[in-house]
């Protein structure tokens, strides 16, 4: 799964649609086994259109090779705020879902904190594939946390940002816990 998931990033990184969705489904038909098959297709191009969506959107604030951080601070991030709402409602997550993951993905465009809203974001999608809305479970200090599979996903993303095969492959390894927390869930309900 944290491979298929790497393979998402680099195909949207060559702008392969359909090898985005394939890889992605091969994720979420995992993620999210109580989904049919139909739908899980539904959600992971929901995802991928997103990605398109926001590509598009930054594409049109680009000026001389450089992003125009005031125009794209002003754009409208809608549509790609609509595609992760499908995804959303699909994965039975929370709406706030498609909220923090758009502003993650704008912020990172402006230079601005996006591990945050990216880490809440991914806590959205975690309780649906735990079916868990209560996630994360600490036992004292730092409630306030996303919890360790949230950071996970953020530390792969900034590692994945490197475009070099070492952190790819860095990337992988520290998603490979994320997928298995969720299918130990899935496999017995447990970590």
């Amino acid at each position: 799964m944290a491979e298929e998931l790497a393979k998402v990033f680099r195909a949207h990184d060559n702008s392969n649609r359909e090898t985005a969705i394939e890889s992605l489904y091969e994720v979420d038909k995992h993620q999210f086994p109580d989904v049919d098959a139909t739908a899980i297709k539904l959600a992971s191009e929901a995802f991928v259109d997103a990605l398109w969506e926001k590509d598009r959107i930054e594409f049109q604030h680009l000026r001389n090779g450089s992003v125009d951080h005031d125009g794209l601070r002003e754009a409208d991030y809608s549509p790609v705020i609509q595609k992760l709402r499908q995804r959303a409602t699909i994965i039975d997550a929370d709406q706030k879902y498609a909220i923090k993951k758009t502003e993650a993905w704008k912020q990172h465009k402006l230079g601005g904190d996006y591990w945050t809203p990216f880490q809440q974001s991914q806590v959205y999608e975690l309780r649906a594939a735990l079916n868990d809305p209560d996630y994360p479970h600490k036992p004292r200090a730092g409630q306030s946390g996303p919890g360790p599979e949230a950071m996970r996903y953020a530390l792969a993303f900034e590692l994945h940002d490197m475009h070099t095969e070492r952190h790819w492959l860095q990337g992988v390894r520290v998603m490979t816990p994320y997928f298995l927390k969720i299918l130990a869930h899935h496999d017995d309900g447990g970590d």
